[in-house]
């Protein structure tokens, strides 16, 4: 089978890459010099020479609370196009079958956890983010529309919790907030520092998954992309933390020894975002790694991979 896979040089696509799995397709991974995905004409050029059997719509134009506030304009735009671009260019092109990634910030800011897929477009959206949520709407329903017309089309959209792990981004102003955590700390340890600053009161919960544990996830949703499996799936770990929870993990891994300061002037985004993942256990998967764990091999990478650079 071969396989277009578009954002193959971000955290998700290099780790899809990486994945065992991998070996038993022909992965197509064009970097954006390759491929420009604003570029329709562009796109559909590459759908007709290519022609891939499945497409995995994984590039985005990605950040934390600052980046999605500081450019709001920029996520929506650059987002939606490219979402657009590779599943309706798909289509035209004869594809069958895709796996778009969503983001679960598509959920309304006051939808009740855990949040189900149904949710979706019933409610007010979180103001922080909602230019890259908007985006990621529109690609989902696509998906959907596309499926819905032509049933021999099977374009899945799969919504993962917030994400962290190997070939993230550790600059704090483009950053989740796992990595922009793991620098943070790091760097307040190297200066001897007595404190770290937290953004709001810490109570915020947050659902962060080991990016390995996505990739699993989709190649299991491609082994299984038959009839009956759903069109749209949360993916996560069913459970949540605290900020607060996060950076004494954080700093447990990496041996800080100092306190922490809130800071209740900087926005913290929903109080909550839990997902519901039952809907994917349908597939026979489940996340399998530990937060210790994912944090370990993250600070491990950033360590030997990031400040080395």
């Amino acid at each position: 089978m071969r396989i277009l896979l578009t954002g193959g040089s971000g955290m998700v696509g290099r780790n899809l890459q990486e994945h065992p799995a991998a070996d038993k397709f022909e992965i197509l991974a064009p970097r954006s010099q390759e491929l420009d995905l604003l570029d329709r004409k562009a796109v559909s050029s590459y759908m007709e020479e290519k022609k891939p059997d499945l497409v995995i719509h994984a590039a985005g134009r990605v950040g934390g609370i600052q980046a999605n506030m500081a450019d709001p304009v920029g996520f929506l735009v650059d987002n939606s196009l490219m979402g657009i671009h590779v599943i309706n260019e798909a289509y035209k092109a004869g594809v069958e079958k895709c796996i778009n990634l969503a983001s679960s910030c598509m959920y309304p800011r006051s939808a009740t956890n855990p949040l189900s897929e149904d949710q979706i477009l019933t409610g007010e959206l979180e103001p922080t983010n909602e230019g890259y949520a908007l985006a990621k709407i529109t690609a989902t329903r696509l998906s959907q529309y596309i499926s819905k017309v032509d049933s021999t089309r099977k374009y899945v959209t799969l919504v993962p919790c917030n994400l962290y792990g190997k070939y993230d981004k550790f600059d704090p102003a483009h950053s989740h907030m796992i990595p922009a955590v793991i620098r943070k700390i790091h760097e307040a340890k190297m200066a001897g520092l007595s404190a770290v600053d937290i953004w709001g009161d810490g109570e915020a919960r947050r659902e962060f998954m080991f990016v390995a544990d996505l990739a699993s996830c989709v190649f299991k949703v491609i082994e299984q992309m038959r009839a009956d499996v759903p069109l749209l799936m949360n993916v996560g770990l069913g459970k949540d933390h605290t900020i607060n929870e996060y950076y004494r993990a954080v700093a447990d891994v990496i041996g800080f020894q100092g306190e922490f300061e809130h800071d209740l002037t900087k926005p913290v985004g929903m109080r909550q975002k839990l997902i519901d993942s039952t809907r994917v256990g349908s597939v026979g998967w489940q996340a399998k790694t530990s937060l210790r764990e994912g944090i370990e091999q993250t600070y491990q990478y950033f360590l030997k991979d990031v400040i080395n650079e």
